[in-house]
């Protein structure tokens, strides 16, 4: 992957269905099944803009959804969240805060 973190290293997968300490594999088996894109390919999908960095990644399945998560902090400091459909990609939501 380029200028990122292996996603194990930037994976928090909340459930009420499974939140023990094998989260990771939940998601790691989601992504070989086809439920859920790597990383990777979200990232490919929305990168980050010119000056971003990527701060923190959060993987979540509820109701039946899988959702990314992630937060990029900008040159300026303004911290942008993005919600992304895990399996396809599209951009849910996009906030940017001070």
């Amino acid at each position: 992957m380029r200028n990122c973190l292996p996603l194990l290293c930037v994976l928090w997968l909340s459930s009420s269905a499974c939140a023990e300490d094998d989260d990771h594999e939940h998601a790691r088996e989601a992504v070989r099944r086809g439920e859920l894109l790597s990383l990777e390919r979200i990232l490919a999908l929305h990168p980050p803009r010119p000056g971003e960095r990527l701060l923190e990644v959060e993987v979540e399945h509820e109701a039946g959804r899988w959702e990314y998560e992630l937060e990029l902090l900008g040159a300026d400091g303004r911290v942008r969240e993005l919600e992304i459909d895990g399996a396809s990609g599209a951009l849910l939501d996009e906030d940017e805060d001070d």
